[in-house]
C-alpha cells in the first residue's frame, strides 16, 4: 500500500509511548467519570447489623404461627433502634432498614398482621430469617468493591459512597490542547476572511475530549504560517497530548510539521491506509505526543474515533484499545473496496422480517457533516472487500457505544 500504515498498526504506535497520568486524590462527588488509581475495598460492612427488609414485625420465628396473638412492646423506626430485648410472645413494630431487635429473627410483613390494642394478630405462618437482610449480606469491610484501572459509573460511586469512602484515588484528567491551522478558517461566530469557512473541528473535538474524561484547551486559529504554528505549540507545555486539524496536502503537512519542529517536533508516522482519512500524522512535540488529523471534518472525526479515543483513555489509565463492532446484516448492497480501509457512515433501521439492518449512506462524502451527526453507525470495509449484497453480516461501530 505504498507505505501507508494500517488501522491497528497505526494505532498500536500512537498508543505504545503513552503512560497513565500521574494519581490524584477527589471527592467522590467529582469522581464520576474518572478512572480508578488504586482499588476500593470496603471500610466498613453492609449493612453493618441484621435489618428488616420490609415493613411489618419483628418477631421470634417460633412464635410465628398463623392465629398467633403476639404483644407489641415497641417500635423501631429506621434510625431508631429498639432497645429492649425480644421475648416468647412478643413482637417489635419494625420499618424497612430498622435495626433488628435483639432476640428477634423473622419479619411478619405488616399485610399479614392485623393489630388492636397492641396485640398483633398473625395472618400467615412465618419462618427464621424471613424478610431479614443479615449483617455483612452486601460486603464485609475489606471486600474489595472497585478495581484499579475502572471508570467510575454512578453506581460504582454508590458503592463507593456505601463503603465510607468520601475520597478516592484517580488517575488526573487528561489534558489536551487543540491546535486547528489554516488561513481559511475561523471559530464560529468571528468574522470569516474571503473564501473562508467555520472552523468546526476544534469544537467537536474539545467535546469528544470531554467525553473521554479529558480536559480541553482550544487554541486560537493558527494561520498558515512557521513561525505562527510554532507560537501555538508553545502553548502546549504542560500537556499530556497534542492534536492538530488542518494541512490535508502534502506541502501544508510540511508546513505545520516544520513549525512544530521549532518545538522539537520528531514524526513517527504520516498517512493511514483509510477513508476517510488518509493524512494522519503522529509524533511528539518536545515531551508531549502529538495527533495531527485532517482539516476535513469528517476526516478528522472518524479519525479521532479511531486513534483519539484510545489514546484519551490510555491517558486516563485504561487499556486503550479499538472502537468495540459487532456484526449487522447490511439492509443495501455494498461495492467492492479498494486499497484502504473504508468507513461509510450509516443508520439502523428494520427489514421486512423485523430484523435490525444496517443502510449506508448514499452518499459518503467527507465533508458532510450533518450526514455524521446524523449517523449511528459506522460500516468498517476493510481493504480490498469483495461486493455484499443485501443481508450480509458487516462490522459496525455504534456511535452511541462511544459516549460522543
Amino acid at each position: 500500500m505504498g507505505g501507508l500504515l494500517s488501522i491497528d498498526e497505526a494505532r498500536a504506535r500512537i498508543l505504545s509511548p503513552l503512560r497513565p497520568t500521574p494519581a490524584e486524590t477527589v471527592a467522590l462527588a467529582s469522581a464520576f467519570g474518572r478512572v480508578t488509581a488504586a482499588p476500593i475495598a470496603a471500610r466498613r460492612t453492609q449493612p453493618p447489623f441484621d435489618v428488616s427488609a420490609m415493613d411489618g414485625y419483628a418477631l421470634v420465628a417460633v412464635d410465628g404461627k398463623e392465629g398467633a396473638r403476639l404483644r407489641v412492646i415497641g417500635s423501631a423506626p429506621a434510625g431508631h433502634p429498639f432497645a429492649g430485648k425480644l421475648g416468647p410472645g412478643e413482637a417489635v413494630r419494625i420499618f424497612t432498614g430498622s435495626v433488628m431487635p435483639e432476640g428477634a429473627d423473622a419479619v411478619l410483613l405488616q399485610e399479614d398482621a392485623r393489630e388492636e390494642n397492641r396485640i398483633v394478630v398473625i395472618g400467615e405462618t412465618t419462618v427464621a430469617g424471613r424478610h431479614v437482610r443479615r449483617a455483612g449480606q452486601d460486603f464485609s469491610e475489606g471486600t474489595p468493591l472497585v478495581p484499579a484501572g475502572r471508570r467510575l459509573t454512578a453506581r460504582d460511586i454508590g458503592l463507593a459512597a456505601a463503603g465510607n469512602h468520601p475520597w478516592i484515588a484517580v488517575h488526573r484528567a487528561p489534558r489536551i490542547a487543540i491546535l486547528a491551522t489554516g488561513d481559511e478558517i475561523a471559530l464560529p461566530g468571528e468574522s470569516l476572511p474571503p473564501g473562508g469557512i467555520v472552523s468546526s473541528n476544534a469544537h467537536a473535538l474539545a467535546a469528544l475530549a470531554v467525553a473521554a474524561g479529558a480536559e480541553p484547551t482550544v487554541l486560537p486559529i493558527a494561520p498558515d504560517d512557521i513561525a505562527a504554528i510554532a507560537e501555538a505549540a508553545e502553548a502546549t507545555r504542560g500537556m499530556d497530548f497534542l492534536v492538530t486539524t488542518g494541512g490535508a496536502s502534502v506541502g501544508e503537512h510540511d508546513l505545520v510539521r516544520a513549525g512544530l519542529s521549532k518545538r522539537g517536533f520528531a514524526l513517527d508516522f504520516w498517512k493511514i491506509a483509510m477513508r476517510p482519512g488518509k493524512p494522519l500524522m503522529a509524533g511528539r512535540v518536545g515531551e508531549v505526543p502529538m495527533l495531527g488529523l485532517p482539516g476535513n471534518p469528517v476526516s478528522a472525526m472518524v479519525c479521532a474515533m479511531l486513534f483519539l479515543l484510545p489514546a484519551l483513555a490510555r491517558l486516563s489509565g485504561l487499556p486503550g484499545e479499538a472502537p468495540p463492532t459487532e456484526e449487522v446484516p447490511l439492509g443495501a448492497s455494498v461495492p467492492a473496496n479498494d486499497v484502504r480501509a473504508d468507513h461509510l457512515r450509516a443508520k439502523f433501521a428494520r427489514d421486512d422480517e423485523g430484523r435490525t439492518v444496517v443502510v449506508p449512506f448514499p452518499r459518503q462524502d467527507s465533508s458532510l457533516m450533518r450526514l455524521l451527526a446524523e449517523a449511528e453507525a459506522l460500516i468498517l470495509r476493510p481493504p480490498h472487500a469483495p461486493a455484499l449484497a443485501a443481508g450480509a453480516l458487516v462490522p459496525v461501530i455504534r456511535l452511541d457505544r462511544l459516549g460522543i
